[in-house]
């Protein structure tokens, strides 16, 4: 039913809380996991337009995709591939599924209501309003 799994991952505590449930799914349905993170600070977002070089926090990025992955192969033996994608998160999401072919979206709440939604968006309710693929969401730690 899953073929390939798309993780958001944005790097906080969160990534914890998401990852556990994805794998196991994974390992069940014998799923392919892709592992994204939208890198959306200036540079990112203006990387193509103005043909600028990788920020330091893009290399970061890529480096906590890499090692994420590494780590997740190593405890479960699932197939894992990374994908940095660059600019609006929600955007990116949503292209990257069509793009990849994701059966399933997951991604993590961090439990922001209204005020924090107003404050810092929401991109669980920008993709969930704009995607046909089924969606997973995993709740914050408590």
């Amino acid at each position: 039913m899953y073929r390939k799994i798309l993780v958001t991952l944005d790097t906080t505590p969160s990534d914890r809380e998401i990852l556990p449930h994805v794998a196991q799914l994974a390992a069940l349905m014998k799923s392919e996991i892709l592992l994204l993170h939208v890198a959306d600070g200036w540079v990112a977002r203006n990387f193509d337009h103005l043909s600028l070089a990788e920020s330091e926090e893009m290399k970061e990025d890529l480096r906590y995709l890499e090692e994420t992955a590494a780590g997740l192969r190593g405890e479960t033996g699932l197939t894992i591939t990374t994908r940095l994608a660059l600019g609006d998160p929600p955007a990116q999401i949503l292209q990257v599924a069509e793009q990849e072919q994701c059966d399933l979206i997951a991604l993590a709440s961090h439990g922001h209501r209204l005020v924090g939604d107003i404050i810092h968006g929401s991109t669980i309710d920008a993709v969930r309003h704009k995607t046909r693929v089924p969606i997973l969401v995993v709740p914050p730690p408590k």
